[in-house]
């Protein structure tokens, strides 16, 4: 009778490979929120004149309560009440999304000129997508660990899918592929916007300079 020598290693790896997609789903489920967070923070932060260091501590606040509230909506969909919610979603995303905010403001904080670049400053926008895809790689094995002992995102994914009942239908179901790919837009948007402004600005000096 003929044996396959790695037959036996199918189901591990079947295992692992699943472990490996779902650390990849729930990494970039707290990226968009900690993105969202983030560029709020910012955003405020630059409105209102403040420093960096308030800037930080806003962006790194608003990123937890971003990073916690969509990963509590789809426990809300599936019944369960505010505090439970909450509950199991502060025991499975802290410890991704403080990976994610140390290496993010690390990034941020080394990329020359990125903390003093303005919104339309393509400083900004370019040092931001550096910082939250080293977030990401960061965080991935974090959540692979995780998940690899029954913790983490592994605490809510049995929530997922559930089919709500009564009110809780209107809660909004917000799938991470379409997440991911609103802060993408968004973020090539600011983007393009800071580079057209650029181009929009040194337009006149060089013009001034054919003139002389």
């Amino acid at each position: 009778m003929d044996h396959d020598p790695h037959a036996h290693h199918s189901p591990d790896h079947a295992d692992q490979h699943a472990t490996n997609a779902m650390a990849v789903s729930a990494t970039l489920h707290c990226l968009t929120g900690c993105a969202i967070g983030e560029i709020l923070g910012l955003v405020i932060g630059t409105a209102l004149g403040l420093g960096n260091l308030a800037v930080i501590v806003i962006a790194i606040g608003l990123a937890f309560v971003f990073g916690y509230s969509l990963s509590t909506l789809p426990l809300l969909r599936a019944g369960l009440g505010v505090g439970a919610a909450l509950s199991v979603v502060l025991a499975a995303d802290t410890l991704s999304i403080a990976t994610m905010e140390v290496v993010d403001n690390l990034v941020v904080a080394v990329v020359p000129g990125a903390m003093d670049a303005g919104l339309v400053n393509p400083v900004f926008w370019l040092s931001m997508a550096l910082a939250l895809t080293a977030a990401f790689f960061a965080a991935w094995p974090v959540n692979r660990w995780l998940l690899a002992r029954g913790k983490g995102h592994a605490l809510t994914h049995g929530y997922h899918g559930a089919e709500p009942v009564g009110v809780r239908r209107f809660i909004p179901d917000l799938a991470t592929p379409t997440l991911v790919a609103a802060i993408a837009a968004f973020m090539l948007g600011g983007l393009v916007v800071s580079l057209a402004d650029d181009l929009g600005t040194d337009e006149p000096m060089s013009s001034h300079a054919a003139g002389r």
